[in-house]
């Protein structure tokens, strides 16, 4: 019996990257074969993310391109299910299905594990929408990947260890989206990188909506914080390196601090959102801390670990955001000097608090503010990148570069190196001198006895 194909779509964070890999691992257990386009997919899925700008309408753009498919498949006499998955789905739920009819099934993030069983359901039933948060926990439900499988993504993985979020940041959906914030149980993380260890995995990145808040239960039910997990982590034979994201400023506690100088394994890069360095603004959004404690933050872990790179997230042209406001912004960016950053035009997000302020500021000031934050983000990741030249770093080999004969890695800071050596050093960690840097990477050549 031929199998039924399978494509995923994922937008936005690196959580719906992880979750998109969990849904495609539960549907190939069942019968499905993943397929590389939609183009010869019998199930399509798009795993939305509302975070981004105009994050609906790019969702409901590209299902105008689906039906169009769907539509010529039927003249063939094939049949085609579309799926939307992920926060836009959790959002707008049946909404999406009035609006664009050739959606067979709308299903939140809580519930990919019920996927089976809602595809099986479609085959009597008219379209169906899933986005309750079930009582159930989803993660114990939902298979590992195989380790073929495993093996071909890669030596580097994405871990959701915590969903949902309590801060209520007046711009944000996730709350209401993800839920309350919720920590999986250590021992099923500990499970779940056991077996991506043993495939040959060697880099994790822990993911959750508020990562730095994990206070995960173990076996006898006493709670542990991301610290303790890192140090369990790094146990793991084969495990490398450890990064986590994204955090809150409110949650970097001590021992997370402390693990940073201490830890090997952990990374020293560390994304901490500000949003805004000025406080009438972060108090606007509700981010419960001011400028000067994020500074202060910044002063304390740099204490402890001279040598961590940081980047940051900044929405420019909140409603009510004077040119003062935006100052305080560049000013707070110069003081702390990022190694990168993620930068986004304020808009507003349906069911949020602030999509009913009604002091929005113009597209017209709010582009001269983004290209203005941006020239200067954007020069501070151009100094930190040529800071590596003549320094020796170690780089974790991912894989074959572009040209015969190279091989491409990444820094502890996430730059990716390029360096001329074979491919057998695949899933090493290698000492690099830094010789040569071009917009977005690094170029070097190992040093002698490098493979550490």
């Amino acid at each position: 019996m031929t199998k039924k194909k399978l494509f995923v779509k994922s937008f936005g964070c690196q959580m719906n990257v992880y979750d998109s890999t969990r849904m495609i691992d539960t549907l190939v257990g069942v019968g499905y074969e993943e397929s590389q386009s939609e183009h010869s997919a019998d199930l399509i899925i798009l795993n939305t993310c509302h975070i981004r700008e105009k994050a609906s309408e790019k969702i409901f753009s590209e299902l105008g391109k689906l039906r169009v498919y769907k539509e010529g498949r039927h003249k063939e006499g094939l049949q085609t299910r579309i799926a939307v998955a992920g926060c836009v789905a959790q959002a707008e739920g049946g909404q999406i299905i009035k609006r664009e009819k050739s959606v067979d099934l709308v299903i939140g993030p809580q519930n990919y594990h019920r996927l089976p069983d809602l595809l099986n359901r479609l085959d009597s039933e008219t379209a169906l929408v899933d986005t309750e948060f079930p009582a159930e926990e989803k993660f114990d439900f939902l298979p590992y990947p195989t380790e073929e499988k495993t093996r071909s993504r890669g030596i580097s993985a994405f871990v959701t260890i915590q969903e949902g979020c309590d801060k209520f940041c007046a711009f944000c959906v996730v709350p209401y989206t993800r839920g309350a914030e919720n920590s999986r149980p250590v021992e099923k993380i500990i499970e779940e990188i056991k077996n991506l260890a043993q495939s040959g995995v060697c880099e994790l990145t822990l993911l959750g909506q508020n990562v730095n808040a994990y206070s995960g239960p173990n076996r006898v039910d006493q709670s542990v914080s991301l610290a303790g997990l890192i140090q369990l982590i790094s146990e793991i034979p084969g495990i490398k390196r450890i990064r986590y994201m994204t955090s809150h400023p409110n949650d970097m506690q001590a021992d997370l601090i402390a693990a940073h100088a201490n830890q090997k394994a952990l990374m020293p890069f560390l994304h901490l959102p500000v949003q805004s360095g000025s406080d009438h603004i972060l108090a606007a959004m509700n981010r419960k801390h001011t400028a000067q404690d994020y500074l202060d933050l910044i002063k304390t872990i740099r204490t402890s670990n001279p040598d961590i790179a940081l980047s940051s997230d900044f929405i420019v042209g909140f409603p009510g955001e004077t040119e003062a406001d935006f100052e305080a912004t560049l000013e707070l960016i110069r003081q702390v000097r990022f190694a990168s950053s993620y930068y986004f035009k304020y808009s507003p997000r349906i069911g949020t608090p602030s999509a009913d302020l009604t002091d929005q500021i113009s597209e017209t000031v709010m582009q001269s503010r983004f290209t203005r934050l941006q020239d200067l983000v954007e020069a501070q990741r151009r100094e930190f990148n040529h800071s590596m030249k003549g320094k020796i770093l170690e780089v974790l080999v991912e894989k074959k570069g572009k040209y015969e004969g190279q091989i491409m890695g990444k820094s502890p800071y996430m730059q990716p190196v390029h360096v001329r050596a074979s491919d057998e050093l695949i899933g090493q960690l290698i000492k690099v001198e830094i010789t040569d840097i071009s917009t977005n990477s690094l170029f070097g050549n190992i040093v002698d006895q490098a493979v550490l």
